[in-house]
C-alpha cells in the first residue's frame, strides 16, 4: 500500500507571488513591461497634444469668426458712413444751388428797391432807365437842378459798399415847349432840366436785411460829376 504525504507536497509547491516574482524578474518579461509602459505614455502624450491642439484650433476657429463678423460690422458702418456723407453732399448742393438761385431772383429787385429808396429820398428826380450788365450798373434819368444829382451820387457813395466805382455825366438840356390844351392859348415852356447818367458797380448784400439798412448820404460830402454842356 503506498502512502502519500500532502502537507510535503503542498509546502514543496511554489506560490503564486513566488511565481509571478520569477517572471518579472526575468530580462525578457522587463523588457516587455517597459516597451509597454514607454507605449502608454507615448499614447497619453499624444492623446494629450491632440486633445491641446483640436482645443486651441478651435479656440482660434472661434476667434477667426468673431473677427471675421466684426469686419463685416465695421464694413457695414463703413459703407453707411460712406452712404450718409454721400447725402449729405447732396444735400448740401441742393441747399447752395437754391441759394445761387434766391441771389440771381432777388438780385434784380434788391438793386431796384435800393436805387428807389434814394430816388425817393431826392425829390424832384425822374428815372428814365436802369441796366445791369455784368455787375455793372448804367442809371439814366433826369433833374432839376444839379444839386440833386450831387445828392444822388453822394448817396450811392456812402451805401455801405453796395455801389462802387461811382461815375455820374450830367448835361443840361432846354425844356421843351407843350402844345397848348386850346386853341388861342399860349405854349408853356418847361424849365431847363439836368439829365444824368450814373456808371457804378453793384455788389448785392449777403442779406435782405443789409439793402434796407444802407446808410443816408452824409451832408456836406463831395461826389465827382462831370458837367457836359
Amino acid at each position: 500500500m503506498i502512502k502519500i504525504n500532502l502537507l510535503e507536497s503542498v509546502t514543496d509547491r511554489p506560490s503564486g507571488a513566488a511565481m509571478v516574482e520569477d517572471r518579472v524578474s526575468s530580462p525578457r518579461v522587463q523588457t516587455l513591461l517597459l516597451a509597454l509602459t514607454v507605449f502608454g505614455l507615448l499614447v497619453l502624450g499624444v492623446g494629450y497634444d491632440y486633445v491641446s491642439a483640436n482645443s486651441a484650433h478651435q479656440a482660434a476657429q472661434h476667434e477667426l469668426e468673431n473677427q471675421r463678423r466684426i469686419n463685416q460690422q465695421m464694413l457695414a458702418v463703413n459703407q453707411e458712413q460712406a452712404e450718409l456723407e454721400q447725402k449729405s453732399k447732396d444735400i448740401q448742393g441742393r441747399i447752395d444751388a437754391i441759394k445761387k438761385l434766391r441771389e440771381s431772383q432777388q438780385g434784380p429787385g434788391a438793386v431796384l428797391r435800393d436805387i428807389k429808396t434814394r430816388f425817393d429820398s431826392i425829390p424832384g428826380l425822374y428815372l428814365q432807365s436802369i441796366e445791369q450788365q455784368n455787375g455793372e450798373l448804367t442809371i439814366k434819368g433826369e433833374s432839376p437842378n444839379e444839386y440833386s444829382v450831387t445828392r444822388f451820387g453822394q448817396s450811392l457813395e456812402f451805401s455801405a459798399g453796395l455801389f462802387t466805382n461811382l461815375n455820374i455825366e450830367t448835361q443840361r438840356q432846354a425844356g421843351k415847349t407843350s402844345a397848348p390844351s386850346v386853341s388861342g392859348d399860349v405854349p408853356v415852356a418847361t424849365p431847363e432840366v439836368v439829365a444824368f447818367t450814373v456808371k457804378c458797380n453793384y455788389a448785392a448784400p449777403k442779406t435782405s436785411e443789409q439793402g434796407a439798412s444802407a446808410q443816408a448820404p452824409a451832408k456836406g460830402a463831395t461826389s465827382q460829376v462831370a458837367l457836359k454842356k
